[in-house]
């Protein structure tokens, strides 16, 4: 994918674990392939919903060459960081970005809480330093709910003024329409990523550049009219409200596994645990109401 590309459909792509608990790169492969011949533009690996944070060095290495050896193009791949060390982040980033791939979504540092807009800047321009002449096509990741670090417009504003061509754009995972709207109204040239698909359609109308999607695992045809065309889906909605009333990861593999028919999509890596029997059902219940055209397996 080109910077002149419009970002389009991704895929915040969830991660199989066989019974040992390791991940399962022949189910990841496959499961990502579909995704991109479904309607994904380019599949989101160790992010939120692929428990990236959970995985090791190593197996995001075997991930990574098992995508690319699977017939994955290195720019069909976002590659997720999160990393508190700037070090780390750099050495992650720079993998990913000497390697092809699409983009980096960098997480911003998420152990200390409540640090100022300028320690954070501080941060990011410390990565962005650190890459030198790799840094490109870098995503900002407003996700507070989990890193309890929010990235406030004037801050991404502030990146994107200091770091032109490196800065390309943020993935708005804050849930907040009213925040979303000035990041929108405030983006001049940065690509608007809105993570909640019930935001997602009105946002694209009103300049987003798309989304990276958990939904885009369980129904990317769907969820590509919303992130493309900026058209609403009801029945999107209705499933998504179902999604975010348990954990959403295990949520998102519950469903993976009722599409598929492939029960092994419900593992996960501990902390998280599988979404219980019945509320995976419910679930299973709701997709099937809402779109009935859809068959599982």
């Amino acid at each position: 994918m080109s910077r002149g590309t419009r970002f389009g459909l991704s895929a915040a792509l969830t991660t199989p674990f066989d019974a040992e608990g390791r991940v399962d790169l022949p189910r990841l492969v496959a499961h990502a392939r579909d995704c991109l011949a479904k309607g994904c533009d380019t599949v989101t690996i160790f992010g939120t919903t692929g428990e990236g944070a959970s995985l090791s060095r190593d197996e995001r290495t075997a991930i990574f060459e098992a995508l690319i050896g699977g017939g994955v193009a290195p720019d069909r791949l976002v590659c997720a960081v999160s990393e508190t060390s700037i070090g780390e982040a750099v050495l992650r980033a720079r993998t990913a970005l000497e390697a092809d791939a699409a983009a980096v979504l960098i997480l911003p540092p998420f152990y200390f809480k409540g640090p100022s807009d300028a320690g954070v800047f501080d941060w990011y321009a410390a990565v962005f330093n650190g890459l030198g002449a790799a840094a490109r096509d870098v995503l900002l990741y407003h996700i507070p709910s989990v890193t309890e670090v929010p990235l406030s417009l004037a801050l991404v504003r502030r990146l994107a003024d200091a770091f032109p061509g490196v800065v390309r754009g943020v993935k708005d995972s804050g849930c907040d329409w009213a925040a979303t709207e000035k990041l929108l109204a405030g983006r001049g040239d940065l690509e608007i990523l809105v993570g909640d698909e019930r935001d997602l359609a009105r946002a694209v109308r009103n300049g987003g550049a798309g989304a990276i999607s958990g939904m885009g695992n369980v129904c990317p045809a769907r969820i590509r009219r919303l992130a493309v065309d900026g058209v609403d889906d009801p029945a999107v909605y209705e499933l998504v409200d179902a999604v975010v009333k348990v954990p959403v990861t295990p949520a998102v593999k519950a469903l993976v596994a009722h599409v598929t028919g492939d029960a092994a999509w419900g593992r996960t890596r501990a902390p998280l645990e599988p979404t219980p029997a019945a509320a995976a059902a419910a679930l299973a219940e709701v997709h099937d109401r809402v779109f009935p055209d859809a068959r599982p397996g």
